[in-house]
């Protein structure tokens, strides 16, 4: 079984982070919500408060398939400021290991240089922090090691492509067709 860990910190888009959640359990994937702080809820962009499962420096990440970044604001400034995520991002991509982004998370990967000769998508406004990336017009793009979304309104399909991404095209357009996509 696939194994995610995704990342939230106060501020982040709530539907970004649950869909990816709920989508990828419905792919039998293992999904971790991690909370960036030192308490187990964390409240969304929109002040909904989530109860995440691990703590950023309880989770084994050597048996992780997969990190996500959710976006919104002010969580992705949160997220980005936070070294032990930077080193864990770094280490997974020098590592062939995947990562997934979204919405103004994409600009964590740019500004750490992961996203060089990659396609990558982003929140519009965004796109001068995609550094060396070649920006599409897509909801969703997977190059490689890395999958990028670019907003709430594509998170449906953004986690669609980290399915197809860690499990195949075939059931990622099997809960595509189940949830009528």
């Amino acid at each position: 079984m696939k194994k995610v860990a995704i990342f939230l910190a106060d501020g982040f888009e709530e539907i970004e982070a649950l869909t990816v959640v709920d989508v990828l359990r419905r792919a039998k994937i293992d999904v971790t919500l991690v909370s960036m702080k030192g308490i187990k809820e964390v409240y969304g962009a929109h002040k909904i408060a989530i109860m995440t499962e691990r703590f950023f420096d309880d989770l084994n990440y050597e048996a992780i398939d997969m990190l996500v970044l959710p976006g919104g604001m002010p969580g992705t400034s949160r997220l980005a400021e936070s070294k032990p995520l930077q080193k864990l991002l770094k280490k997974f991509y020098d590592n062939g290991k995947c990562i997934a982004a979204i919405c103004a998370a994409p600009s964590i990967l740019g500004t750490l240089g992961l996203l060089e000769g990659k396609k990558a998508v982003c929140y519009p406004g965004y796109e001068d922090k995609l550094h060396g990336a070649t920006i599409v017009d897509a909801g969703a793009v997977i190059d490689g090691n890395i999958v990028t979304g670019r907003a709430m309104g594509s998170a449906v399909e953004f986690a669609l492509a980290i399915v197809e991404r860690l499990e195949g095209k075939e059931l990622s357009d099997s809960i595509a067709k189940s949830i009528v996509f």
